[in-house]
């Protein structure tokens, strides 16, 4: 952790104006990261392609003290890992678009475990879907295995409880910073992860929840893990999109089957049909894991 890149990447990252690509530009055109801070707005305007407003913006907030403090103060609050450090996760420096800073709250060893499943469904899930993810899902945990998920409601919650109950590990992904935990129905959830597990967030602490944050943070929970495993998914469900960023990532994609009366089961069904892997038992996830 003794790049001097990662402080200025950091600051860099806590631009209100600093997106993924403009950090990427970024990068590519001064990988040491240091000429942005000397140059005018003109001038990022001009060498980025950002409008002048925007690009004059983000130059001031590089100039800013107090700006500069206050993330000082959130690396004092939270561990933070960045794209230069040893230890950031192989699998997810290998996607197409990793973030370059993650902020961490809890065990930050966890990042590395292995092995590891994601798992993902919908946000009302039906009754039987709870034994169907203890059935399945908690052999994996006894065996060692991580579980990944996004934190919400749902399926979601319910991967991590499991994982908690058996004594396992397990590391929420969330999408917006640690002072704005959404929904709030898990926030002691959040605080209990954060003092024996692990949750991770893109998005620097102070940051509020929006809505383009959780497709955005979908990339991570996949990102992280060999395979996906979707619970329910309706045809039209919000865990489709991680399932596509699996499929964007090369990663493996398991799911539970269901009933043709059920709308939870038509997206899980119908990716079964498409080729993901049918899922009806623990084995059926250990025989077909990713070599």
């Amino acid at each position: 952790m003794n790049d001097p890149r990662r402080k200025l990447l950091i600051f860099l990252h806590n631009n209100d104006y600093a997106t993924r690509p403009l950090l990427r530009r970024i990068l590519l055109h001064d990988p040491g990261l240091t000429s942005v801070f000397h140059m005018s707005s003109q001038d990022i305007s001009s060498l980025y392609n950002i409008p002048f407003q925007r690009a004059k913006a983000f130059h001031d907030q590089l100039q800013s003290d107090a700006r500069r403090y206050k993330s000082e103060q959130f690396m004092k609050e939270f561990s933070v890992i960045t794209i230069f450090d040893e230890d950031y996760p192989i699998l997810l420096k290998n996607i197409p678009d990793p973030p370059f800073v993650l902020y961490l709250a809890g065990n930050r060893e966890l990042l590395n475990h292995t092995p590891s499943i994601s798992v993902v469904g919908t946000r009302k899930p039906t009754k039987s879907a709870y034994p169907a993810m203890e059935r399945v899902i908690s052999p994996l945990i006894e065996a060692g295995w991580r579980v990944v998920s996004g934190l919400a409601a749902g399926v979601d919650r319910f991967a991590h409880l499991l994982a908690l109950r058996y004594h396992g590990t397990t590391v929420g992904v969330i999408g917006s910073g640690f002072h704005h935990i959404y929904p709030k129905e898990n926030i002691s959830l959040f605080q209990q992860m954060a003092a024996s597990q692990l949750v991770i967030s893109e998005y620097a602490p102070d940051v509020r929840p929006q809505k383009y944050h959780f497709p955005e943070r979908n990339r991570i929970v996949s990102g992280l893990s060999a395979a996906t495993l979707v619970v329910e998914a309706k045809a039209r469900s919000g865990s489709l999109i991680t399932v596509d960023q699996a499929l964007e990532q090369g990663r493996e994609v398991f799911a539970f089957p269901g009933s043709l009366l059920n709308e939870n089961s038509e997206g899980c069904n119908r990716m079964i049909q498409e080729g993901a892997k049918m899922v009806l038992n623990t084995h059926d996830i250990i025989e077909s894991w990713p070599k």
